[in-house]
């Protein structure tokens, strides 16, 4: 068996213990309910059996997704660290506002070199 980037997981006997060595077709990536129920298990998920096959199904078409986009001829594209390619608009590093801290810490009930004090909550 050869699977493809996006299956080797379901082949894989490392993972799946209990596999028993017979792949499926490797042409479709159709998750079955006992692949679900490791797949949550390795992940440390808790599921709802009854449900395996909406996530088969939601699973399936998140890697038939991404085995489309492996196909994807990406030869000479250069990697973008934002897909819109903009620019930061930064603003000059001003001083907008005047400092009140003294007024802010006259109403306060105890302060200490600029600094407010408070009673110890943890010994």
């Amino acid at each position: 068996c050869t699977p493809n980037r996006v299956e080797r997981h379901i082949c894989d006997k490392q993972n799946f213990p209990n596999f028993d060595g017979s792949c499926r077709d490797h042409n479709t990536t159709e998750l079955i309910g006992e692949e679900i129920s490791q797949i949550a298990r390795l992940a440390r998920l808790k599921t709802d059996p009854e449900r395996s096959e909406f996530y088969a199904d939601q699973l399936s078409r998140i890697m038939d997704l991404v085995e489309t986009m492996n196909k994807i001829d990406t030869e000479g594209v250069e990697p973008m660290a934002h897909p819109q390619d903009a620019a930061l608009r930064l603003r000059a590093d001003e001083i907008t506002q005047t400092n009140h801290r003294d007024d802010y810490q006259k109403v306060a009930p105890k302060t200490q070199d600029g600094l407010y004090l408070v009673p110890k909550v943890i010994e």
